[in-house]
């Protein structure tokens, strides 16, 4: 997937130094053809801090790239986004994520991606501390059970409350 972006960067980035299109228009082909590959499934990643910090310096190096923002000039990344009219990287993947649970969760059942979230595997672990998985970090990120997102997913209203919260 990082090869995949980085050729539709390289491609893009003589095109982005052209002066023919305005600073919108850009911002716009960006949003729709870099940031759309870059967080393709996003929804089931398990995002470590270094993900985090990873993408976020490549979406932030991407838009000062676009408003032809160099080295020496500072402007900080809460003012990029506020000009470029984006939110944080990282509170955008968790909307997705949550938004796709809720998803998921109000799903009749049987069907694969409820019984996917619903799935709970049987039998012996191994010794020590257990590895940090997806649904680990959903719940943490959350600050619930898993049966209590699944009773708040069942309402889309306060589903929507719990996103707005969790990723303000």
């Amino acid at each position: 997937m990082c090869m995949l972006i980085l050729a539709i960067c390289t491609c893009i980035r003589r095109m982005w130094l052209s002066k023919s299109l305005r600073k919108d228009t850009w911002i716009g082909l960006f949003n729709t053809c870099v940031k759309s590959i870059l967080l393709y499934g996003c929804e089931t990643w398990l995002v470590t801090k270094e993900i985090q910090r990873k993408i976020r310096t490549f979406v932030n190096r991407c838009l000062r790239y676009i408003l032809r923002i160099w080295w020496p000039d500072i402007i900080s990344n809460k003012d990029l986004w506020k000009v470029t009219g984006q939110e944080d990287i990282n509170v955008e993947i968790g909307k997705r994520k949550f938004r796709w649970i809720g998803h998921s969760l109000r799903k009749e059942d049987g069907e694969i991606p409820k019984a996917a979230l619903l799935w709970n595997p049987q039998g012996n672990r191994k010794r020590g501390r257990p590895r940090n998985s997806w649904r680990r970090s959903v719940i943490k990120e959350a600050g619930r059970s898993w049966n209590e997102l699944r009773f708040l997913a069942a309402d889309r209203q306060k589903w929507e409350g719990l996103i707005d919260n969790l990723c303000s």
